[in-house]
């Protein structure tokens, strides 16, 4: 009876052990499975294939579309990490340091880290990047069709403009829409002050008649179609459909913008951070680097594959913006406590 028992304790956990190594691989083939969560159209044609190939892993790879939603999607997720690596913009980053879900990284495991520009290094979101390393970076302005608008673009105040009513589109973004509100009032875009911020809310509300709606990635296609005068949108997003449509231009409001950073983090609980960092090392490397920039058409840290663009390019403020424009802009902090209050005055806008 013993002998029984002991063959079927034997028995049984090979059994667990096998659901258990099933569980961890979760891959074709018993292959290694690494999970990353991603911005919207935000990586390179056959780079996520190509890594796949050359690690013999398989990716499972989703997408976001604003960083609360990121936020959200990671804090719902059942289990210790529902994804490996993550890319999120600096004060997200900045707030998820401070709530414990990020791994630190291992420098000397990215090698290609030193292919990284030292001025996108050690910034005050993650000071040392204990938590991240660089990816992308660009500014918030206003891209416009040239053959609507007959004035220099220059403010954000003509986002407030009756000539243009039902003619423009504002961001689906809390940082973006309250920061930009905040700037056009002459404030700071991380202010804690209530009357500030109130005051932006307002201002907001009286806009919100004049739109033709808030917008995300869709924006793009919008914008190149010509179905309206004006639209907030990133730089890089600006590049693209400028390209598409000569009639469009993009403008840095003289009150001053955001100027974000995109960074590669590793989720807190992953259970594969030594892939997680090859791939995060494999995003730095020159080729894959270059590629990237080549279809995202954002900014790029990356010092290979700066040096190899033409000079046009360089001195291009869309991609580039010089040190006067740079100045008068602001990266987004991380607002702690106030976060709900700036979620609360946006919902009222929205249902406004």
């Amino acid at each position: 009876m013993l002998g029984l028992k002991k063959f079927l304790c034997v028995i049984l956990s090979a059994i667990l052990m096998l659901t258990l190594f099933a569980g961890c691989s979760g891959g074709q083939e018993g292959k290694p499975v690494l999970k990353v969560l991603n911005w919207g159209d935000y990586i390179g044609e056959g780079v996520i294939e190509d890594f796949e190939e050359e690690f013999g892993v398989e990716v499972i790879y989703d997408m976001f579309e604003q960083n609360e939603d990121m936020y959200t999607k990671l804090k719902t997720a059942s289990g210790n990490a529902s994804y490996d690596v993550v890319i999120p913009s600096d004060y997200m980053i900045q707030r998820m340091i401070s709530e414990d879900m990020l791994e630190k990284i291992d420098v000397s495991a990215i090698p290609n880290f030193s292919l990284i520009d030292d001025k996108f290094k050690d910034l005050a979101f993650d000071p040392g990047n204990q938590y991240s390393v660089p990816y992308m970076w660009g500014t918030v302005g206003i891209i416009y069709n040239t053959t609507m608008i007959d004035e220099e673009v220059n403010s954000w105040s003509i986002l407030w403009d009756q000539k243009y009513a039902k003619n423009m589109f504002m961001m689906n973004s809390v940082r973006d829409s309250m920061g930009i509100a905040l700037k056009y009032l002459g404030y700071s875009m991380n202010t804690d002050n209530m009357d500030e911020i109130t005051e932006a809310q307002a201002a907001l509300i009286a806009q919100k008649p004049l739109l033709l709606g808030y917008t995300g990635d869709e924006i793009k296609d919008k914008m190149i179609a010509g179905e309206a005068a004006l639209a907030v949108i990133y730089s890089g997003d600006a590049i693209t459909c400028i390209d598409q449509n000569d009639d469009l231009a993009y403008a840095v409001p003289e009150e001053g913008t955001n100027v974000w950073f995109d960074n590669m983090c590793v989720v807190k609980g992953s259970q594969n951070i030594e892939l997680a960092q090859q791939f995060i090392n494999f995003m730095c490397r020159t080729d894959i680097a270059q590629r990237n920039n080549e279809y995202i058409n954002y900014s790029t840290p990356q010092i290979e594959v700066y040096e190899g663009l033409s000079d046009d390019l360089k001195n291009d403020p869309l991609f580039y913006p010089s040190d006067d424009i740079l100045d008068k802009c602001e990266v987004y902090e991380d607002l702690g406590d106030m976060v709900k209050v700036y979620d609360d005055m946006w919902t009222e806008v929205i249902i406004s």
